[in-house]
């Protein structure tokens, strides 16, 4: 008789679904028509995990609606249409298959390159219209141009490859690439974004969605750009400020653009690129071969029979693979290590090669496996491909991205019971925050080895300045003419007459603008703005 009810709200491989009617213990319900918000939790009601790829939406409406909902799992990598707080706060587990598409990804982007340098989809047209006009398609070689790809995870690394075996100069832009791992890559590493594109002949992206990566190629950006320069996107729309790209084709500041994600999707009808010319779209086919939606119909369907029937958690994105008992002794200090890793990963010099863990401590005397890969999941979240970095594979991604992640113990208390000290390094530069529990609350307590204190929440900003009279007041001023309130504060400094540390707690986040003002400060050395969260 069925223990489970397994709803699969996209369509998936039919081998996969085969694997799960196969299980005696599961009721298999295939359902298509759940584009309706309201359908869509009617039909879950009695589910005990949900399989979607990106057709539907799995909102909390949904989860809410769920109350025996154990796991959603997402054929494909993005889980952009899956509420994972609403999960996460429900005790759902939410799978993904990582690995599946690289290949499909990879091909398709290549295959947009090559398609907008030799301008096929217009020459195919013209041929189907009865033309005969070779002189309108001249191309141009990708042999000998220079490739700047923007983010060098598993896709980015895959689309290099090719690259190279045509013959094209690689750079790579990726803060968390190190540089052994971009040599034995065979491409030059470049830590300036804007020297990276201005060289390129084509530009690929590869990046993941976050607020830092949002419109990186914007207006000013794309007029740096070579006039010549050719830019792919098969990663997500809003990489690029569509608008702008828009703008910068039709005033031919750049020579083209190929798009398979688009900031809109699908993009209405009079939505300006697609009146932009030298442009080649595709309605977001990344992982659309028969080989990756086998792959990843068959790796979901079998992570979430493991999942129900034994209590196996594989490439979760919002939990670790650790049993109930465990989980709750270790809990807050795994979402304490995931925050610290975060921070320390905003504040980080770029393309770190070293990330150490130091526990001290009652922390220090156990297993501290779990928090590590935390502490290594927030850190990575930012880097490429960051929506596919969870506890189980946290450690492959590090070593993908030639990230070398140490760690050390001191049992014995020191300054405080228990203590976890984040560091990164690159050559010559180092950031570190360290942080332990005050009655059952988290706090920072060091940064950069200099003692300080604040609850990590909201808005944190990080200002190194000369320590001289009047400094405070000159920053607290530029907050309060932005109208940002400063709800804490801590100081620190190397010495009398040094360079001070402070530590600000915000209710609201400084604009760019803000930032830059601050900048301007005579005595400010530098000033970072981090996001800590709730």
């Amino acid at each position: 008789m069925a223990q489970f009810k397994i709803l699969v709200a996209d369509p998936i491989s039919p081998t996969g679904i085969d694997l799960l009617k196969s299980e005696p213990a599961f009721d298999v319900e295939v359902n298509l028509n759940l584009k309706q918000e309201d359908d869509f939790a009617a039909a879950a009601a009695d589910a005990h995990a949900i399989i979607v790829r990106s057709g539907v939406k799995v909102t909390a409406k949904v989860l809410e609606n769920a109350p025996h909902l154990k796991a959603v799992g997402r054929a494909g990598v993005g889980v952009d249409n899956i509420d994972i707080p609403i999960a996460s706060k429900r005790g759902v587990v939410v799978m993904n298959t990582p690995g599946g598409n690289t290949i499909s990804t990879a091909e398709q982007a290549f295959t947009l390159m090559m398609a907008l340098a030799r301008k096929t989809p217009r020459a195919h047209a013209s041929i189907v219209n009865g033309e005969w006009d070779r002189k309108s398609f001249k191309g141009t070689e990708v042999f000998g141009k220079t490739l700047t790809v923007l983010g060098m995870g598993r896709i980015g690394a895959e689309f290099a490859k090719r690259a190279k075996a045509f013959g094209m100069r690689v750079i790579a832009y990726d803060p968390y690439l190190s540089k052994n791992r971009a040599e034995s890559l065979g491409v030059e590493l470049q830590t300036d974004l804007d020297a990276a594109v201005v060289e390129a002949d084509f530009i690929t992206m590869h990046m993941p969605m976050t607020p830092e990566t949002k419109h990186m190629l914007n207006a000013d950006r794309l007029s740096k750009l070579k006039k010549n320069c050719r830019i792919i996107n098969c990663a997500r729309g809003g990489l690029i400020d569509d608008n702008a790209l828009a703008t910068a084709l039709k005033e031919g500041q750049i020579a083209g653009a190929a798009l398979d994600v688009f900031e809109v999707e699908p993009p209405p009808a009079d939505y300006p690129l697609l009146s932009a010319p030298n442009t080649v779209f595709t309605p977001h086919l990344g992982a659309s071969t028969d080989e990756a939606q086998e792959n990843v119909g068959i790796e979901i369907a079998e992570t979430i029979r493991e999942h129900l029937l034994h209590g196996t958690v594989i490439n979760a994105v919002n939990m670790p693979n650790v049993d109930p008992a465990t989980l709750e002794k270790l809990g807050p200090f795994l979402s304490f290590g995931e925050l610290l890793g975060r921070l320390v990963s905003q504040i980080a010099p770029a393309n770190a090669s070293v990330l150490r863990l130091n526990y001290c401590g009652k922390i220090g005397a156990g297993d501290t496996t779990l928090i590590s890969r935390a502490v290594l999941k927030g850190y990575l979240e930012r880097s490429s491909g960051a929506d596919q970095v969870n506890y189980v594979n946290a450690t492959g991604v590090a070593d993908k991205l030639g990230l070398r992640f140490t760690e050390s113990r001191v049992p014995e208390p020191t300054e405080f019971s228990d203590l976890i000290e984040v560091e990164a390094t690159a050559e010559g530069a180092s950031a570190s925050i360290s942080g332990t529990f005050f009655g059952g609350d988290p706090r920072i307590v060091k940064v950069n080895g200099r003692r300080v204190e604040a609850r990590p929440v909201g808005t944190l900003l990080f200002i190194e300045n000369l320590d001289r009279p009047g400094m405070i007041a000159a920053y607290s001023a530029a907050l309060g003419k932005a109208n940002i309130n400063i709800a804490d504060m801590s100081l620190a400094r190397d010495k009398e007459g040094g360079v001070a540390l402070t530590l600000l707690t915000l209710d609201s986040a400084p604009s760019e603008s803000v930032l830059a003002e601050l900048r301007k400060i005579e005595g400010i050395r530098q000033i970072r703005s981090v996001a800590a969260g709730a």
